[in-house]
């Protein structure tokens, strides 16, 4: 066979097994647009980087990788966001805390990225106001970002500041609230939103929440901070604290097995 022809079939030969690209940890990222599909089951197998294992507590269903801010027992994971002097806020026997009316919000003495959060809140057992003034508090992200706390039961408002709202953002998918004075649980996936060093916004935060088990917010765009007054605001910024709001109208809103994990 002339060599010439020899050589042109070994180039072709190699060009096409070059495009068998195996979907290993070095690849997985990449598209496989435009080559061959593997043959063998192997080629597709990813055996690295390897998960780490996180455990489940049987009793109290926290995993072993979380942080508990809240375990009934005191305030160590906390201060007051005004001055960042001792918690005032009441402490039950039931292992809640609850709103104590005007004493201000609190904060967490950790700051915190991208995080999953657990929290149960419930709304007062006695019905005291309507519309925002009804056991309202809010779970800040970052001391910016609020996931809205309210009896919304009976009790209709603005949507995009009910339960479960983005406040005066993100309108919730559904309402799936407990009776009025019983526990509801919030579990949020957060992710922080990034910043360039001269202080441009180059990827929105983003809010997953679940409440009582329902997805109510699907992996919503922060545009920004959730102002009571005027728009969102976009100022650079790193990890912040998990603040807990004091609305100073006699909410009546209890907290209770708050942890987090950090992605």
């Amino acid at each position: 066979m002339n060599k010439v022809l020899i050589l042109l079939i070994v180039l072709v030969f190699t060009s096409c097994s070059s495009k068998i690209v195996p979907v290993d940890s070095k690849h997985k990222n990449e598209s496989t647009e435009g080559l061959i599909e593997p043959k063998k089951p192997k080629a597709t197998e990813v055996w690295e980087p390897i998960p780490k294992v996180v455990t489940v507590n049987e009793e109290t269903q926290i995993p072993s990788d979380a942080i508990v801010l809240f375990n009934g027992e005191s305030f160590n994971e906390w201060v007051s966001s005004v001055d960042s002097s001792n918690v005032t806020w009441v402490l039950n026997s039931d292992k809640s805390m609850t709103v104590k009316n005007k004493a201000g919000d609190i904060q967490t003495k950790r700051n915190f990225g991208d995080i999953q959060l657990h929290i149960e809140w419930k709304s007062s057992e006695e019905i005291i106001g309507s519309g925002q003034h009804r056991s309202n508090s809010g779970v800040f992200m970052q001391n910016r970002y609020e996931v809205q706390v309210l009896d919304n039961n009976d009790n209709e408002t603005y949507v995009n500041g009910q339960v479960g709202s983005i406040y005066k953002q993100g309108i919730p998918l559904a309402k799936a609230s407990s009776k009025t004075g019983y526990w509801n649980v919030y579990d949020i996936i957060y992710h922080a939103p990034m910043f360039e060093d001269a202080g441009n916004k180059t990827k929105s935060g983003t809010i997953t929440v679940l409440h009582n088990g329902v997805l109510i917010q699907d992996h919503y765009e922060i545009k920004g901070t959730t102002e009571f007054i005027g728009w969102p605001k976009n100022k650079p910024h790193g990890k912040a604290p998990i603040k807990l709001q004091d609305h100073r109208d006699n909410s009546g809103v209890s907290y209770r097995n708050i942890w987090v994990r950090e992605l």
